[in-house]
């Protein structure tokens, strides 16, 4: 019968597991990794992270101590980092400078203004511009030619020197005369008074021909007087608006009157 010499092999004995020294076991290694980058930021900005050491109470075998963390290392590994890094300077004279592209504004015309007038307005304008349109003609209007009877009659001499002057109801002077007035101031400056109306004249002198009549002699129609140049005209001073003239004869029936 074989004897067999070899040993019962036992586990050696540990704590017992629980859910508190799990956490704490996965809090101690969270604990190092945090407090390895802790003490690297301290030791870039030169503070001495000794509240990551070990307590001087904390022995190697408790499970719930904090690994020791060499400070001194990590200030100086920092500082290697730092030292290596770029340096970015800039000039106290340093200015910025923005380019703005130009903008040219234009201003836009201003809008046309549309100037209403009043429809009466406008009519009293045209009616107006129609007039003096209508004087300008007139004024322009060359007058008849001065009829060759005219030398040497005294008559006519005389009533050639007041062509142009205009007609004046009533008038009796060279400042306007009406037709009776014409005739009569005429007659008077050769020292012959004629009665002031158109009919009176007619009575005053002797009715002729008109194939006997002369230069100088009168002409006269219902309500009007005139002068008789000769031919077929006549001198005298015709209606408003009008001025005295050297014209054709242009009333239908003349009578000529000789006076003396």
């Amino acid at each position: 019968m074989t004897v067999s010499t070899t040993r019962a092999r036992h586990r050696a004995a540990r704590r017992p597991s629980t859910p508190l020294t799990e956490l704490a076991a996965a809090a101690t290694g969270q604990m190092g990794t945090v407090g390895r980058r802790t003490a690297v930021v301290a030791a870039s900005s030169g503070l001495v992270v000794s509240m990551l050491s070990s307590p001087a109470s904390a022995t190697a075998g408790d499970a719930g101590a904090l690994p020791a963390v060499d400070t001194a290392a990590l200030t100086a590994s920092a500082r290697a980092v730092l030292n290596s890094a770029p340096v970015v300077t800039s000039p106290a004279a340093a200015t910025w400078t923005v380019d703005i592209p130009g903008v040219t504004v234009e201003t836009p015309p201003p809008p046309p203004v549309k100037v209403k007038v009043a429809k009466a307005a406008s009519r009293s304008v045209a009616r107006a511009g129609v007039a003096r349109a209508a004087a300008a003609t007139a004024k322009a209007a060359p007058t008849a030619a001065v009829p060759q009877a005219v030398a040497g009659n005294a008559v006519l001499e005389i009533a050639a020197q007041y062509v142009g002057t205009p007609y004046v109801s009533g008038g009796t002077s060279p400042g306007g005369f009406d037709c009776s007035g014409f005739v009569s101031y005429v007659y008077a400056q050769l020292g012959v008074s004629l009665p002031r109306t158109s009919g009176g004249i007619k009575a005053a002198g002797t009715i002729i021909p008109r194939d006997q009549a002369r230069p100088g002699d009168i002409i006269w129609s219902p309500g009007h007087v005139a002068l008789y140049a000769g031919g077929n005209s006549q001198i005298d001073s015709p209606r408003p608006g009008k001025t005295i003239q050297f014209r054709a004869i242009w009333q239908s029936a003349p009578v000529f009157i000789r006076i003396g």
